[in-house]
């Protein structure tokens, strides 16, 4: 089954949003810390409200410990920097959709690592989405090629 995962979240209102739709979705979110805020439970629940109990969350305390726990899955980043679109892209169940930092995107040396990036396409000059919104998206379509 598909994952989510949040490479070093900055904003713990977006990682609430996350757990809410992971929840909804029946998927597995995984954060890969260290997060950019300090893991406060009842902040997290503001945004996530009663879908923390119902999310399944796994913490990873360094990227190098998610990539060891997931070797046989297929990792997708989610980026402005790629050059497919998320509409053109094969999904498969064994994926984890990336999101990137907030403010940063992921380090250079794990976008060059990840070999599956893709994009929403964005209209005139905007730049991005919300990251929960673009990842809602991704995760729409991923579900819809593979259930």
């Amino acid at each position: 089954m598909i994952h989510i995962a949040l490479f070093q979240p900055d904003i713990p209102q977006n990682v609430g949003a996350a757990i809410r739709l992971c929840a909804c979705l029946g998927i597995t979110l995984d954060i890969i810390e260290p997060c950019g805020f300090p893991w406060n439970i009842k902040k997290i629940k503001q945004s996530g409200m009663d879908y923390l109990e119902e999310a399944t969350i796994v913490r990873h305390d360094s990227w190098e410990s998610f990539q060891k726990e997931y070797q046989e899955w297929r990792l997708v980043l989610m980026t402005t920097k790629a050059s497919a679109p998320y509409t053109d892209f094969q999904f498969s169940e064994n994926d984890i959709l990336i999101a990137g930092r907030e403010s940063a995107g992921v380090p250079l040396d794990i976008h060059q690592t990840i070999e599956s990036r893709i994009k929403i396409p964005m209209h005139g000059e905007a730049r991005s989405l919300n990251i929960i919104n673009a990842t809602a998206m991704i995760t729409g379509e991923a579900l819809r090629q593979t259930k």
